[in-house]
């Protein structure tokens, strides 16, 4: 998807040759409002009032109404586009719900109009850059037909002269060019925010199509040439382990897990660090990596089995994270990204329940259930973190189901071990729109972990499982500030809509470029 951003006053707004302008309106505004940059025209703000007026346009967030012959107006075609009070989350799914609908009427070009009542508009852009990515994303790897059908469906996928971009995976845009407009865009505020909306789009993109892709086309091997792709960017660097490799480092627990499968694991570090950066601590993030999870010896239920595809999304998070600092490049941040990634299958050499493994950090794990694997990869990669003594460690997990039933599929569940970190990724949450909820670790819930015949067992009973799974990889991060993102209610959706959904990525490069200068100082919280 390209994007261009733009400064159009009324006046210029008149003149603007578009296929199609969308015109953002509130609640409550009866006309478009004056430009203040001087250069006012009031036939634009005219013409939309006496519209808005005879159909009686209400602007409730997502309604539209279409002109299509609209006079005094160079662009084909105006829609105006309801988004209630304004606020950023309203924009964001008016914006998204728009472009789904128009994403396939064959628009060469579609200008998004912003007028100067809109405040915040840094926020407004990047909330529109990023709804319109997601309303034009389209999965086509292994369903070609699909691409097919929307090049039949849209002439500008064809026909285009300019901008003409068809994606990094050859998925078709129906639309070739969206133009972002403000009386305002010429500021470097506003530039910034873009930079920053576009890179992110096409990181949360690189998260959902690998997410997308099925366990025959994401293996562990694919997703280290995932990584070995970005280390060919500038400031990135990426290293990519067999099962040689990792037998060296220890990492017992994580072996166990890959026994049962024919694929060979793969441990993937990338470690991306910007110009000012030298001597900054890093950011590590852990992604979960399990391509395919069929619960091992432990077996899933059929029934939704085809859904643990998705049991990679930690992992192809920070793949996203990756992608948008290689096109971003921020001078002063230092991020360490470290991916453990295997699949959990049945065979005669898989792991049983009873077994008792050693971690690379010399604890023991007696193994009660095969299907609580995801913390057993993830436990040796934090063990491993402790090398690159990280300013803080956040770990990206598909984790617990009990994680579900607790926050649904809105929030993420956040578990950390420090409240400045915790209160910073919390922060970030809300502003993205990719919000997580604070969850408790107090010392009673490790309880439920203990063993007798091994340090610590994998699993608990029933209660409180997500909170459980926090504690077992708490006593792998003692010695940092860490956190845990249970994104299993959010990293996919389910039903006739089923598809990665590209977070955390949105949270984490958040937290990167605002709130990671947090003190490296582990305090202990419950």
């Amino acid at each position: 998807m390209n994007f261009d951003l733009k400064t159009l006053t009324q006046t210029s707004a008149l003149s603007h040759k578009t296929d199609l302008m969308v015109v953002a309106i509130k609640t409550g505004e009866n006309k478009l409002p004056a430009s203040k940059s001087g250069s006012n025209h009031p036939v634009l703000s005219q013409y939309l009032r006496e519209i808005q007026q005879e159909e009686s346009f209400d602007a409730k967030t997502g309604k539209t109404l279409l002109i299509l012959k609209p006079l005094h107006v160079q662009a084909k075609r105006i829609l105006l586009l309801g988004v209630g009070d304004a606020t950023q989350a309203q924009i964001r799914k008016a914006v998204n719900s728009c472009f789904s609908s128009v994403k396939s009427l064959g628009y060469k070009e579609v200008t998004l109009y912003f007028d100067d009542s809109f405040q915040g508009f840094e926020q407004s852009l990047k909330h529109s850059i990023l709804a319109i990515s997601d309303a034009v994303y389209l999965y086509t790897k292994t369903k070609p037909s699909a691409k097919l059908d929307h090049a039949s469906l849209s002439r500008a996928s064809e026909t285009s002269t300019k901008g003409d971009k068809k994606g990094e995976y050859g998925a078709p845009s129906g639309i070739n060019l969206v133009t972002i407009a403000h009386s305002g865009a010429k500021s470097a505020s506003f530039k910034q925010a873009f930079a920053e909306a576009t890179a992110l789009g096409e990181g949360i993109e690189l998260a959902k199509e690998w997410g997308n892709r099925p366990a025959n086309y994401a293996t562990p091997t694919h997703l280290g040439q995932v990584a070995q792709n970005l280390g060919k960017q500038a400031n990135i660097k990426v290293n990519v382990m067999g099962p040689k490799e990792v037998e060296k480092l220890g990492m017992g627990s994580f072996i166990s897990v890959a026994k049962g499968s024919s694929e060979p694991l793969r441990f993937i570090t990338m470690e991306y660090r910007g110009a000012k950066a030298k001597s900054l601590d890093p950011v590590v993030l852990v992604g979960k990596g399990i391509t395919f999870d069929t619960g091992g010896i432990s077996l899933k239920p059929g029934a939704g089995m085809d859904e643990m595809k998705f049991d990679m999304c930690g992992a192809a998070s920070v793949l996203g994270v990756f992608k948008t600092l290689s096109l971003l490049n921020p001078a002063d941040l230092h991020v360490v990204g470290l991916i453990p990634t295997c699949e959990n299958m049945p065979d005669g050499l898989a792991v049983k329940p009873g077994d008792v493994v050693t971690s690379m950090s010399g604890q023991t794990i007696e193994i009660l259930n095969t299907d609580a694997e995801g913390r057993l990869i993830l436990c040796d990669a934090l063990t491993y973190a402790k090398r690159f003594k990280p300013k803080a460690v956040i770990d990206i997990a598909t984790l617990t189901g009990a994680c579900v039933i607790a926050l649904g599929h809105v929030r993420s569940g956040l578990f950390s071990n420090n409240d400045a970190l915790a209160s910073a990724i919390q922060e970030a949450g809300e502003t993205s729109l990719d919000t997580c909820w604070r969850m408790p670790l107090d010392d009673e819930y490790a309880d439920a972990l203990k063993s007798n015949f091994a340090d610590v067992a994998n699993v608990g009973d029933r209660s409180a499982g997500s909170v459980t799974a926090a504690k077992f990889l708490q006593r792998f991060a003692n010695e940092f500030a860490w956190a845990h993102l249970d994104i299993a209610g959010t990293a996919w959706r389910s039903g006739g809509s089923k598809g990665s959904t590209g977070r955390p990525v949105g949270l984490l490069m958040e937290f990167l470029l605002r709130h990671s200068k947090i003190s490296s100082k582990v305090e202990k919280t419950k």
